[in-house]
């Protein structure tokens, strides 16, 4: 009696313990009954029927990256490279997931490298490197598409290496050290060129500053010239005037008649150092009449702008 209780409570204790499922979180469980999809149990605590029910499929709801193993594809002018990659996956749908494709991991490596090589056959090799984003895309879109019925998201690709023959990499190599080289020579003649425009730019506001600094520097003195000449003159004009007004003063024909005097006997006393014959007057002798020759043409002068006046 007591073994049969045992049993019977083993038993109940089995059956609770065969309808209890606990889910984690970020997975869903697939139950069928009787051998037929039923439900898909969520996160949590959940109850089946013992014996009736069971978990068929167990899905990880996470993203989930993929490697894509590596291949060789052709490219658009026949060169064979070696491309992998990693796709990143994420299930929506447990149902789909279990019953839509046998083994949708699989299935979405295989579609990525189909893709993959139908792309690589589109373009030439020297894009390849360029149009890794685009190829990226196109790849993610084909996938997403074929793998609706699957209950996937793919949420992106990546390509992770892009491997050309060894050849082409030393064809490349060399192309980008001309190109490098070639840069090198334009820069170069470039800037041989600016310089020469600078230093030409330079010599020309040179020679305008030049010409300039000159042209100032010959109206500069111009202009002292002909202040220097008018000073003179005024300083003339100012002794002439002086002198003037003290012959018209008292005693000033007396001290013109001296000064007449003193150049006549000073000029003559000059020539006769400087010269062995001369060439005198015939009334040298009188030295009266002389001086009062030279202040009759004094006086003469006095008067003639009296008269003009």
């Amino acid at each position: 009696m007591n073994v049969f209780v045992l049993a019977l409570v083993v038993l109940v204790m089995l059956v609770i313990l065969r309808s209890i499922k606990v889910v984690p979180q970020q997975n869903a469980y697939v139950v069928e009954r009787l051998g037929k999809f039923h439900e898909v149990l969520q996160p949590g605590i959940n109850f089946i029927i013992p014996f009736f029910d069971r978990v068929a499929y167990k899905h990880s709801l996470k993203e989930v990256a993929l490697d894509i193993p590596e291949q060789v594809c052709i490219t658009k002018d026949n060169v064979q490279v070696a491309v992998d990659g990693v796709v990143f996956i994420q299930v929506v749908d447990g149902m789909k997931a279990s019953y839509g494709i046998s083994n949708y991991k699989f299935a979405v490596i295989q579609l990525a490298q189909t893709t993959m090589r139908s792309e690589i056959g589109k373009i030439d090799l020297d894009k390849t490197f360029e149009e890794r984003m685009n190829i990226n895309r196109l790849v993610v879109a084909s996938i997403d598409e074929a793998s609706i019925g699957w209950g996937v998201k793919i949420l992106r690709y990546e390509i992770k290496n892009i491997t050309p023959p060894k050849t082409v990499l030393n064809a490349m190599e060399k192309q980008m050290q001309a190109e490098r080289e070639k840069r090198a020579v334009i820069l170069q003649s470039e800037g041989e060129k600016q310089s020469a425009i600078n230093l030409a730019e330079g010599q020309k506001q040179k020679v305008v500053l030049e010409s300039e600094a000159l042209q100032q520097r010959q109206i500069n003195e111009a202009a002292g010239q002909a202040e220097a000449i008018r000073a003179v003159a005024e300083a003339t004009a100012d002794g002439i005037r002086s002198v003037a007004k003290a012959i018209q003063s008292e005693g000033g024909m007396e001290a013109v008649q001296l000064r007449v005097a003193e150049n006549l006997v000073e000029q003559f006393g000059k020539l006769a150092k400087t010269n062995n014959t001369l060439i005198l007057p015939a009334n040298f002798a009188d030295m009266g009449s002389m001086i009062s020759a030279a202040m009759t043409v004094v006086k003469n002068q006095q008067q003639t702008p009296s008269k003009n006046s």
